[in-house]
């Protein structure tokens, strides 16, 4: 199904479509490509946070569920060098630090609906050259699917020159309904995390996860504070099970293609005045984010994966968020 679901701050439709199948049933908003709620049958909350409130992401839900990009995360400087040329970016974090591609980055940008199907959508946008000094053009394109109890989320990136492209889906979520994710234990396939500074960059080396708070090589609880990338692999990898995450009767198997996974625990994030799916506003802790990506600030960072794309050669980062009651 699909319906015009309101007006984007620059005047264009935003649309809503349900889609249904493999034991779930997903809202996706063209407003960031943004998958506004999650729900498996026989329960009755979303597992994503999100608001029916289509206006709430343009102000407290900023990236909730949406494909930030071109480059997710945070970059120094702000900016980068490519083949030579120094680029500069518009910063939109503590006036020194590009987040998730700037202020109208892919997850701040009404997408067009390519094609859809009852199970199914694919979603489409532009990323024009000098876009808050991002190189380009790259075309963008995401594909929603529901497979037998997982959400797929495959977003693929076409460019005429070299540039950067390295989005992330931004879910947050929450498995058994509760006020807050004291409840959920999650595990991580990495034994290396990256210590940041104050603007959340990485610095120095990837370090060992070993006696630290960023050990999740055995199922543990998530700390109120963590907004941490840990250390999946040194390139994209076929796609494999690189996490799981756990909570009364439910369970979640992250498999994805990306060398990171950046894991933030909405400790400094609510949805302000705007209710949730439950009817309710939600606080600080109430869900967890699980994003897929290469490492933050590999723009700078020539010995981490890299984030470039080649004319002529797509860039597909896919992910998989299988679902299951235990």
């Amino acid at each position: 199904m699909r319906r015009p679901a309101g007006q984007a701050p620059d005047g264009s439709t935003v649309e809503q479509i349900t889609l249904s199948g493999g034991g779930l049933t997903a809202q996706v908003l063209t407003w960031g490509a943004t998958v506004q709620g999650l729900w498996i049958e026989g329960l009755p909350q979303s597992l994503l946070l999100g608001s029916p409130r289509l206006k709430a992401y343009f102000h407290d839900l900023l990236y909730f569920g949406a494909v930030v990009g071109p480059v997710a995360n945070r970059i120094s400087g702000p900016g980068f060098a490519l083949d030579g040329r120094d680029y500069r970016l518009e910063a939109n974090e503590k006036g020194r630090v590009v987040l998730h591609g700037g202020a109208r980055g892919t997850g701040q940008r009404n997408w067009r609906v390519a094609d859809l199907g009852p199970d199914w959508c694919h979603l489409e946008i532009d990323q024009p050259d000098a876009l808050h000094g991002f190189p380009g053009p790259i075309a963008i394109s995401v594909r929603y699917a529901l497979e037998d109890g997982a959400l797929r989320v495959e977003v693929t990136g076409r460019s005429e020159r070299p540039a950067l492209f390295a989005p992330a889906f931004h879910g947050y979520w929450n498995l058994d309904g509760s006020p807050d994710i004291g409840g959920h234990r999650l595990q991580v396939s990495a034994d290396t995390y990256l210590p940041v500074d104050p603007d959340l960059i990485p610095w120095g080396n990837p370090a060992p996860v070993a006696g630290t708070d960023f050990d999740f090589r055995a199922p543990r609880a998530i700390p109120r504070d963590i907004d941490h990338n840990l250390c999946l692999s040194a390139s994209r990898q076929p796609l494999r099970p690189v996490a799981r995450l756990e909570a009364g009767a439910m369970a979640m198997t992250v498999e994805t293609t990306e060398p990171g996974l950046q894991v933030y625990a909405c400790g400094g994030t609510t949805s302000g005045d705007w209710p949730g799916h439950q009817g309710a506003p939600f606080g600080t802790w109430a869900g967890v984010a699980l994003e897929p990506q290469v490492w933050p600030d590999a723009a700078n960072r020539p010995d981490f994966p890299s984030p470039r794309i080649e004319p002529g050669t797509p860039v597909v980062q896919v992910s998989r968020f299988v679902l299951d009651r235990r």
